[in-house]
């Protein structure tokens, strides 16, 4: 089985949030920052390295991260928002030596639980995936990038709510921002994507795109609750999730 490690999305200031001049990744659920829990996950899993992409404030979430986990965490700065691409572009460096999985996970997601990540990890794996993409359906998807899938399962594009044909909103499966993929042909694929969108950003689901047209693999896994990835954005948001753990500490854990 490939070595796999973990990057973290936390450059986030969190906007919507109450706090502004708190990271968003900071704020905390059952008693502790979001970061920490996914940091958490990523160890139980087995990453052999986790790297936190830092950028707003990111000497609190440094300082905090190194009291909490010593140096099992490392970090990569993102000066600018420039999307999620461009975040992840940033470890390049840091990752140009390992030869196996790259786990990306978002720092403002706290309730993934152990099993569905290693069912993404074994599905990525055995399926000789190029990358594989966590997904949840919603009874109501509005907002939601939704997938797209072959008649084999695998997937063939990401389509955003603005884009999406009245038969693709009708789709219940979305996109949760959650991916495994091969390290050699992911930074490869960043190379080719461009910000040509309304947010002038580099989207890490671009690169899906770039694999299927060469005719690589993309899988995806189906997560059993949607709770599990529920990103917070807003301070209702941090509630639900607290709610969600606290009443639902069998699945998400306590």
């Amino acid at each position: 089985m490939r070595p796999f490690l973990t990057l973290i999305l936390a450059a986030g200031k969190g906007k919507r949030m109450a706090d502004q001049t708190l990271p968003k990744v900071m704020y905390k659920v059952n008693g502790k920052p979001m970061i920490d829990h996914v940091v958490e996950l990523a160890m139980k899993l087995g990453s052999i390295s986790t790297v936190a992409i830092v950028g707003f404030k990111r000497e609190i979430v440094i300082d905090h991260l190194t009291a909490a986990f010593d140096e099992r965490v490392g970090y990569a700065v993102q000066e600018q928002q420039l999307g999620t691409g461009h975040a992840v572009l940033q470890t390049e460096e840091i990752l140009r030596n390992f030869d196996g999985d790259v786990l990306v996970l978002s720092g403002d997601v706290p309730l993934l639980t152990e099993k569905t990540m290693k069912q993404l990890l074994d599905t990525h794996r055995l399926g000789d995936s190029v990358m594989t993409v966590l997904t949840a359906r919603m009874d109501d998807p509005t907002g939601y990038g939704r997938i797209i899938r072959l008649d084999d399962g695998s997937v063939d594009r990401i389509v955003e709510e603005k884009d999406a044909s009245p038969e693709q909103k009708a789709i219940s499966e979305i996109n949760s921002g959650i991916y495994i993929f091969r390290r050699k042909e992911l930074f490869d694929a960043l190379h080719h994507i461009g910000k040509e969108n309304s947010q002038n950003e580099y989207y890490l689901t671009d690169v899906l795109g770039y694999f299927v047209h060469r005719g690589m693999k993309v899988s995806a896994v189906l997560a059993k609750h949607f709770d599990e990835i529920r990103g917070v954005n807003t301070m209702t948001q941090l509630m639900e999730a607290e709610k969600a753990l606290q009443t639902n500490s069998e699945v998400f854990g306590s």
